[in-house]
């Protein structure tokens, strides 16, 4: 499946900082010591981060040597296979019980509630009951940012009181979702830096306290990362998913940022699946993680017929 013009336009400025001129590198003519290490750094300056860069190297420098006398296509084409070979597509959430609980976390602006408006938006259009959980509460206006947004996606929000108590508010919405057999509840949380280890805590809690009303819940945890915070996002990854067992990852802002090669560095090190990319500011730019579109998008594959956001 090609990049369609929306792909390519996200993805821009990621393909001009490193991956488009990584493809012309490898299109050039005689490949010297001196373009492989070039290679090299065009990977790490996409924030893969040097292990995979180098591996990536290895594996592309292997198969010249295995094919002699390499046509530019040719290693353009190995290039493509070993970054698709990184990546998994994702498969469309389908609530398997009611409710199904997807619990939301990531820092302070990482673009979750937003994010969480624009998944509220994408399961409605399919078909989805919503509900969402404002359990943000530390947040200045926060409830009334995500009111804002639930109101233009026509879904309903449980809240408490500023400075409340978010776990009761994650209990009372798990109550609301169980009796009126919502398919599907988003619960937002409070942004919080990894690093806070009594707001982690805190943030445990939320994850028992829906555990207790809602069998298995929360049925997923999904992180939102700014796709413009690099590998710095790596390491939010890895606290977060210690912390809450997170099971998949939105990468939010991803048409802003030049370091979209950290979708890869977050699947080879830490094995979370990228679920749905932000490529706008619109409700309905939220597209379905799929990993041709992603890597031809970077790569800026040509003579590809155009197909909608997924």
């Amino acid at each position: 499946m090609a990049a369609s013009p929306g792909w390519l336009e996200a993805l821009q400025r990621t393909r001009r900082a490193a991956f488009g001129r990584l493809a012309a590198l490898l299109g050039a003519g005689e490949i010297t010591p001196a373009v492989w290490e070039d290679v090299e750094a065009l990977l790490i300056q996409a924030d893969l981060g040097p292990a995979l860069a180098a591996k990536i190297r290895a594996e592309l420098q292997s198969e010249a040597g295995r094919l002699g006398r390499v046509r530019k296509d040719e290693l353009q084409r190995a290039l493509r296979t070993q970054l698709l070979g990184l990546l998994s597509s994702a498969q469309e959430f389908v609530p398997s019980q009611r409710p199904s609980v997807i619990l939301v976390v990531g820092v302070n602006g990482s673009g979750k509630t937003t994010t969480i408006a624009k998944l509220a938006q994408r399961f409605r259009t399919r078909g989805h009951s919503v509900l969402l959980a404002a359990a943000d509460t530390f947040r200045a206006a926060a409830i009334e940012q995500l009111g804002e947004w639930a109101a233009r996606t026509g879904v309903e929000v449980v809240h408490g009181k500023a400075q409340g108590d978010p776990g009761a508010v994650a209990h009372d919405a798990a109550q609301a979702a169980l009796a009126r057999a919502i398919d599907i509840l988003l619960v937002d949380t409070a942004g919080r830096l990894h690093t806070r280890f009594n707001l982690m805590d805190e943030l445990k809690k939320v994850h028992r306290v829906l555990g207790k009303v809602v069998a298995g819940a929360p049925h997923e945890t999904w992180l939102v990362l700014d796709a413009t915070g690099g590998q710095n996002a790596l390491f939010q990854a890895r606290a977060f998913k210690e912390a809450v067992n997170v099971t998949g990852v939105i990468l939010a802002k991803l048409d802003g940022s030049a370091k979209g090669g950290m979708a890869f560095a977050i699947q080879a090190d830490l094995g979370l699946p990228v679920r749905y990319v932000g490529l706008g500011e619109k409700s309905t730019d939220l597209a379905l993680f799929d990993r041709e579109r992603f890597v031809d998008g970077l790569l800026a594959v040509e003579g590809a017929p155009p197909g909608p956001l997924a």
